[in-house]
């Protein structure tokens, strides 16, 4: 067919009208999914960790409007919330607590028992020698009590048991001291006095690395092994803490499916994407740490592992119940020390003006 020059003009004109519209419908769906809330984006618990000083100023308007959810980031660890045999510190998990039920945000609770920020007074009498392992038991029973029991209807799932999984190849359970002396038989009981401390909260044995195949297998034990049991456990707690370099979706979707096989609801419950290549332990700062700036490459490669995270996610979404991140924004982030020391990272969704990052429409596109 001959075409007539002006006609071919006009059909020019015409695709390039085309073009543009459809480049300005683009930037304006990526507009709308900016403005749009985080926690409207899903139909299940979008959550935060915090601390009280989160809970004031701009963080804290900004915390109502994209989360539904907290989780209280060192507050209610044993540690902090019971530092002597006779003392509890109730004051900045209450308040973390009060500013969720004002405002209708759901809780969850973290940790009752964990190796780690476990004051030395739960393991020794008073001349210094270790307990007995019926001490040790009836201790941890008290603490759960006490913790449950002040928050119980308020807190609707709490992290009973933290890391228990040893990250050596060749090492089932972590040789901390609630093994040492209570035996394998410490994890069990917590869930058991947790259930008895509030019946109706849910209860979840939550850990990190959960993407390594030899880890994820022993977290899948120990799991089983308790449901086996009759142990009222009730989820599992996959930390997320990630990076650029991990996971591939290849990974996470085979661990997230290995997990779900045990019928047990799954939370994502500390989740960040680290902007550096992963590094599982702690070292000294080194000269090429000097460079953190948030470059379009970093932002880029993010923004990509949070997408592939989010669609192995929705592949999920009948067993995944929750997802919380770890830190408001990239304000401030626990990674800015770990693993090392003093090099500001970049790991969440939105950074140090609140403003949303382009991993937030990436994940977006696969909302439920």
């Amino acid at each position: 067919m001959k075409i007539i020059p002006h006609k071919l003009a006009a059909v020019v004109y015409l695709a390039l009208l085309l073009s543009c519209n459809a480049g300005k419908n683009i930037r304006q769906d990526q507009a709308a999914v900016s403005d749009k809330a985080l926690k409207d984006c899903f139909s299940i618990p979008i959550g935060v960790a915090v601390g009280p000083y989160n809970l004031k100023g701009d963080e804290a308007a900004f915390i109502l409007k994209q989360f539904n959810s907290l989780t209280p980031e060192n507050a209610m660890k044993m540690g902090p919330i019971h530092p002597r045999p006779d003392r509890y510190n109730w004051r900045d998990a209450d308040s973390i607590v009060d500013f969720a039920q004002r405002n209708g945000l759901r809780i969850r609770g973290h940790n009752l028992c964990w190796h780690n920020q476990a004051p030395g007074w739960f393991f020794t009498d008073s001349s210094g020698k270790a307990v007995s392992k019926e001490v040790l038991l009836r201790r941890l029973r008290e603490h759960i009590q006490a913790v449950v029991g002040r928050y119980k209807g308020k807190i609707y799932a709490w992290d009973v048991v933290n890391e228990a999984i040893s990250d050596k190849p060749d090492e089932y359970l972590r040789n901390s001291r609630w093994l040492q002396i209570c035996g394998e038989d410490y994890i069990a009981k917590a869930f058991e006095y947790a259930h008895e401390a509030d019946p109706d909260a849910l209860l979840f044995y939550n850990d990190y690395n959960e993407i390594s195949p030899i880890k994820r297998e022993k977290m899948y034990r120990l799991v089983k092994g308790l449901k086996d049991a009759g142990i009222p456990i009730t989820g599992i707690g996959l930390q997320g803490h990630w990076a650029i370099n991990e996971p591939s979706k290849a990974q996470l979707d085979s661990t997230i499916g290995r997990f779900a096989g045990l019928g047990l609801t799954i939370q994502i419950t500390e989740l960040d994407i680290s902007v550096y290549p992963k590094e599982h332990d702690a070292r000294p700062r080194r000269p090429e740490d000097a460079d953190t700036a948030f470059t379009p490459a970093r932002e880029a490669k993010q923004a990509e592992v949070y997408r592939n995270c989010f669609e192995v996610f929705k592949k999920y979404r009948k067993q995944i119940s929750g997802i919380t991140f770890w830190n408001v924004s990239d304000r401030s982030s626990w990674l800015d020390d770990f693993p090392v020391r003093n090099r500001k990272d970049h790991p969440l969704l939105f950074d140090s003006n609140l403003k949303p990052k382009k991993a937030l429409p990436a994940i977006a596109q696969y909302s439920w």
